[in-house]
């Protein structure tokens, strides 16, 4: 969830959007007619737009002729051209896409009119994707698709296209009729302007299975690489070992039934709540769509899946967005466009509420070294220094007590994951007396550190930094509440001090609840920000 996903993304992370409960209907065209699917903004008729000395621009492919050696779309030009005398016809060839003068031409044009003759041959560019280049070129300029065939056969076609229009084929007298509709109040057989991808015939759910790692990889891997932003792509070593957790993992994937290609998969984890070893966190770490495949229902289908399994596992407390450990998204990517979608699924989204687990933010940061100020506080009666062998059970009990008290999943589990290594002196320890009263856990991606394993996004960010992550502070007694902010400069003073000795001129914290403000006046960057979303079961 990322989506990183969930996101992430990713996000975040995708999600699609739920199907609807009935099958789509709708009423084939008769051969010879020009059929308005959609028309959301109202550019049609374009009389109602053009002024006189607007530009026209008519972007056609170039197809094969059926009869003269013309080209096959100048009637559409011509016919155009009788109802505004200021047209530009300019061919696109599907191999080159669309270039430097078709960007030049769409920004002199008032209205741009883009036409798909068909699906993709094999092995080339579809011309839908052309389409979406050139409406992220068009900008606020109408911009009005022309398929001249099913478009049932072109694929679900994105909603980023407000106004399509159907004709059978480019025969002159198609291409003639589609001029006149697109100037004159055409057929509408949809009163009720349905959804474009109510004409693509999904099914009403769709089948989910358990993936197979070594037969699914490449493809998922593929996947999300499409569905995330560029700051969470992964290695593929890294991808595959984030997924694969023998006993704690669970995935999941849909495939087009057709072609048996993957387009959509959700990631879902269990993670012990404490050292318990009885309850259970499950978490839906991230759900991925192909683009093409969106608001078809597979990402409801997963959802659905997904939960019904994580809920029937035996132990099974509690279920959250995006994971703790192993880490791809904390929790649903701020600003992620699939926030209603989960609301709407009953996950508790509130922001501002002040209930744990609805919505509130949390940070993962970065500093460099070169920005922190050192601290000249120095709390009396406090040490700091890194743990020694012989410290690590009463580490375990002070981090097991504070986990428990401040709900923090998973964090015993990663200090435990030390336990007879050379890695427990990556532990830096906080000390009064000779009672541990904070911790910090460091990580270096070249120095194998187990935790590492689990939380790859420093390692992702450059080969010069560092993480820390599960920071426990005791301060349940009144003398260390008052000390907790001076406390957490010594302790990230000396885990950067720690870094920077094995070379890292960079640190990166992860999933920070609050403490914004301290944050920044020490130089750190927010690197991620997520809403924290989780729900007892």
């Amino acid at each position: 969830m990322s989506s990183p996903s969930i996101t992430v993304q990713g996000s975040g992370p995708d999600i699609g959007s739920p199907n609807s409960t009935r099958s789509p209907t709708f009423s084939s065209p008769r051969k010879e007619e020009t059929v308005v699917i959609q028309d959301a903004h109202t550019y049609l008729p374009l009389s109602k737009l053009l002024k006189d000395g607007d530009i026209i621009l008519l972007l056609t492919p170039a197809v094969p002729p059926k009869a003269s050696n013309s080209d096959p779309f100048e009637p559409l030009g011509r016919a155009l051209a009788r109802y505004h005398p200021y047209v530009r016809h300019v061919p696109y060839l599907p191999r080159n896409g669309i270039t430097a003068t078709h960007a030049a031409h769409i920004r002199a044009a008032s209205v741009v009119v883009f036409v798909i003759s068909g699906p993709a041959a094999s092995g080339q560019i579809s011309q839908v994707t052309l389409a979406e280049m050139a409406r992220n070129l068009c900008e606020s300029r109408p911009q009005i698709i022309l398929a001249c065939c099913d478009v049932r056969s072109l694929g679900p076609l994105e909603t980023s296209f407000p106004t399509i229009v159907q004709i059978p084929d480019y025969s002159p007298s198609e291409l003639e009729g589609a001029a006149r509709s697109l100037f004159r109040e055409a057929q509408r057989p949809y009163p009720t302007g349905p959804n474009v991808q109510n004409l693509i015939l999904a099914p009403k759910s769709w089948s989910v299975e358990t993936w197979h790692e070594h037969r699914d990889m490449d493809a998922i891997y593929r996947l999300w690489c499409q569905c995330v932003p560029e700051s969470y792509k992964l290695s593929p070593y890294m991808f595959q070992s984030l997924l694969h957790r023998d006993g704690y993992a669970m995935h999941y994937l849909v495939r087009e039934p057709g072609t048996s290609e993957i387009v959509g998969f959700c990631a879902t984890y269990t993670t012990y709540v404490d050292s318990g070893a009885e309850r259970l966190l499950g978490s839906m770490a991230a759900i991925l769509v192909q683009p093409s495949y969106r608001n078809r229902g597979i990402g409801l289908s997963l959802h659905n899946h997904a939960l019904q399994q994580l809920t029937k596992t035996r132990g099974v407390c509690r279920l959250q967005l995006g994971s703790t450990l192993p880490r791809l998204f904390y929790g649903l990517p701020i600003d992620s466009p699939a926030e209603d979608w989960f609301r709407r699924r009953n996950w508790p989204i509130h922001p501002h509420s002040s209930e744990p687990g609805t919505g509130q933010e949390v940070c993962d940061w970065l500093l460099k070294f070169e920005d922190w100020p050192a601290p000249d506080y120095r709390p009396s009666g406090l040490t700091f220094r890194p743990c020694e062998p012989g410290e690590f059970d009463m580490v375990l009990e002070m981090v097991d007590t504070d986990s428990k008290r401040k709900d923090n999943v998973g964090w015993y589990d990663q200090y435990l994951k030390l336990a007879g290594t050379m890695h427990v002196r990556d532990i830096i320890l906080g000390l009064e007396g000779g009672r541990i009263v904070a911790t910090a856990l460091t990580y270096v991606k070249t120095r194998g550190s187990p935790v590492a394993e689990d939380l790859p996004w420093a390692a992702t960010i450059a080969d010069d930094v560092g993480g820390v992550t599960c920071i426990c502070i005791l301060d349940d007694e009144p003398s260390n509440a008052s000390k907790r902010d001076s406390i957490m400069l010594r302790l990230l003073d000396s885990s950067i001090r720690l870094l920077s000795e094995q070379g890292m001129r960079k640190m990166f914290i992860d999933a920070v609840k609050g403490g914004e403000e301290g944050f920044q006046s020490m130089g750190f960057q927010k690197w991620a920000r997520y809403r924290e979303v989780w729900r007892d079961v």
